[in-house]
C-alpha cells in the first residue's frame, strides 16, 4: 500500500496576523511561536529556525514509508502561495499543493481575479479556511469564486466551523456546483458535538472527508486512538469507505507523536479490513488529488532495532 496524506502544511517563515493577534516565530533559535498572545510549540523542538519546509517532510515521508502529501493553507500558516508553487514544480510526483486567495480573510470583492490567477500559476486547488472566517462567508464574490472553480476543474478544500454552522453555506455551494471536488478537512471536527453534519455533505458525489488534525483532536485520549478509529467507522457507516481520507496535520501534530504514528494507528487496527485500510490510506486521495505513479519506499530498519 502506497499511502498518501490528504492534509499537511509546508513554510518558510511563519510572520501574519489574523483577527488582529499576532503570529510569529520566538527568536533566537527556538521552534517555539508566539500564538494569539501565547507562547506554543508550534513545530517540532528540532526545527529550531522556524523552516518547515518540503526537504525535511519528505524526509519524514520517505522514513514513515508515505509516498505523497497534499499540503493544504491556513491562515496561521501566513500566505504560502510564491513557496507552495515552488514545491509543486520541484517535487509534482510528491505533492499536491493549494494555492490561497490573498485577500480572503476579508472577503474582498477581488475573489475571483485572484482565484483566477493562482490556476494560471498551476495551482489545482484553492483553500478556504472558512472556520476562520466570518460564520456567514459565503458573498455572491465566494460564490463566483466557486463556479470559477467548477469551470477550471479545480479542487475546494475548507474547514468549517463546528457542528453544523456553515454546513448550510456547504449545501448551497454543492448545489450551485455540483461538478465542484470538495475536500472537507479536520474530519468534521470529529470531537465537537453536530460533527456527524459535516460528514453527511460526503453524500453529495463529489465532496470527500479527510482527517487531518483528527490525533489532536483526540490527543486527550492518545495513541492508539481507538475512539478516533470508531469515529472513522462511524463515518463510513454514513457515507461509506470511498469518502474518506487519511491525513495527518504535520507538523504540529508531530509536537506530540511522530509521524508514523498519525497514521499507524489505523494499519495496526484490528477493527478494520485491509480493504478499508487502503481506501482510507491512498486510494481515495489518489483519486481526488489525481497523483499518478507513486514512489515506493522500502522499510529502512531503525538503529534501535
Amino acid at each position: 500500500m502506497k499511502i498518501i496524506d490528504a492534509h499537511a502544511h509546508l513554510w518558510l517563515n511563519v510572520d501574519t496576523v489574523v483577527n488582529g493577534q499576532p503570529i510569529h516565530p520566538l527568536e533566537p533559535n527556538r521552534s517555539r511561536s508566539l500564538f494569539f498572545g501565547e507562547e506554543r510549540q508550534m513545530l517540532p523542538p528540532w526545527m529550531t529556525d522556524g523552516q518547515n519546509t518540503a526537504e525535511r517532510f519528505l524526509s519524514n515521508m520517505d522514513y514513515a514509508q508515505v509516498s505523497a502529501a497534499v499540503i493544504t493553507q491556513e491562515f496561521i500558516d501566513g500566505l504560502q502561495n510564491t513557496y507552495l508553487m515552488q514545491v509543486q514544480q520541484r517535487y509534482p510526483d510528491r505533492f499536491f499543493c493549494f494555492g490561497m486567495p490573498e485577500e480572503l480573510q476579508r472577503l474582498e470583492n477581488t475573489l475571483s481575479a485572484e482565484a483566477e490567477v493562482l490556476i494560471k500559476q498551476g495551482f489545482k486547488g484553492i483553500k478556504v479556511p472558512a472556520a476562520r472566517l466570518p460564520q456567514q462567508f459565503l458573498t455572491d464574490e465566494m460564490m463566483q469564486m466557486m463556479h470559477l472553480m467548477e469551470e477550471q476543474g479545480i479542487l475546494l478544500g475548507i474547514e468549517l466551523m463546528d457542528g453544523d454552522a456553515q454546513v448550510g453555506q456547504m449545501e448551497e455551494i454543492i448545489q450551485e456546483c455540483p461538478r465542484l471536488k470538495v475536500a472537507i478537512g479536520h474530519f468534521g471536527m470529529v470531537t465537537r458535538p453536530g460533527w456527524m453534519s459535516q460528514i453527511r455533505l460526503a453524500r453529495h458525489e463529489h465532496v470527500y472527508i479527510e482527517s487531518g488534525g483528527i490525533t489532536w483532536l483526540f490527543n486527550d485520549e492518545f495513541y492508539p486512538y481507538p475512539s478516533a478509529i470508531r469515529a472513522i467507522r462511524e463515518a463510513a457507516d454514513e457515507v461509506g469507505w470511498d469518502k474518506l481520507m487519511w491525513g495527518s496535520d504535520y507538523p504540529r501534530t508531530i509536537t506530540a507523536i511522530t509521524y508514523r504514528m498519525s497514521y499507524d494507528f489505523v494499519t495496526k487496527s484490528q477493527e478494520l479490513t485491509d480493504d478499508q485500510k487502503r481506501l482510507f490510506l491512498s486510494d481515495n486521495a489518489r483519486q481526488l488529488f489525481g497523483f499518478g505513479d507513486l514512489v515506493d519506499l522500502p522499510y529502512i530498519k531503525n538503529m534501535s532495532e
